[in-house]
């Protein structure tokens, strides 16, 4: 049961995250489950994303319908589902590089409820290397990390990542946030600026640092 209303309080997450970002990005947001793949989405892709996905979502319908197909299962492959999204977004970094081309920033939310199976700690450091090299900039690449759920565990394991990440002395290019879930009085108080900030407050972060 306790799983079932952390599957739950991710899905009004991005119920409520959807609508919002749709306002500020015509694009909308894509949404990747860990081990479960979008079976129309398989083939090779001609844009900088990763396979299996979902695309360009815009309104809490398409969220719903998405969680009627997609069901948690299996560990917490964490690092492998980041590489997988994060490789072909560098690459076209890479490639842009050569011809000029401009390639919008991302920002990629990571909603979990427990210790990653496979850490993405080194995943995250190669990434941030390699955007390091192309001279990106701070804004290019933000990651955010979502705890749902009351896990201790789970919290303990995010406050690693964060300071093991800070030994690295990489860039600053992720966030990870805490909460003892969404549901209840909470989530009714939820607003646009709340979600804002905690969805962009990285980012905007990482620009304001920026020397003008």
């Amino acid at each position: 049961m306790e799983a079932d209303s952390r599957w739950k309080d991710v899905q009004k997450v991005l119920c409520a995250i959807a609508p919002i970002c749709t306002a500020y990005d015509k694009d909308g947001i894509d949404v990747y489950f860990l081990n479960h793949r979008n079976r129309a989405e398989l083939g090779p892709r001609a844009d900088n994303k990763a396979k299996g996905g979902y695309y360009n979502i815009n309104d809490t319908a398409t969220v719903d319908r998405i969680f009627k197909e997609a069901f948690p299962n299996g560990g917490t492959p964490t690092g492998t589902r980041l590489n997988d999204i994060l490789e072909p977004y560098v690459m076209s970094l890479e490639k842009a590089r050569i011809t000029g081309e401009h390639v919008k920033p991302v920002n990629i939310i990571v909603i979990t409820d427990g210790e990653a199976t496979v850490d993405p700690e080194e995943v995250i450091v190669k990434y941030a290397r390699r955007l390091d090299q192309l001279g990106a900039p701070s804004h290019q690449v933000g990651i955010q990390f979502f705890q749902v759920g009351n896990s201790s565990q789970a919290k303990e394991w995010l406050q690693d990542l964060d300071d093991q990440l800070r030994r690295h002395g990489i860039r600053d290019m992720v966030d990870t946030v805490t909460w003892g879930g969404f549901a209840g009085q909470w989530f009714k108080r939820i607003n646009e600026k709340t979600i804002l900030k905690t969805v962009l407050g990285g980012v905007v972060r990482r620009l304001d640092r920026q020397p003008s």
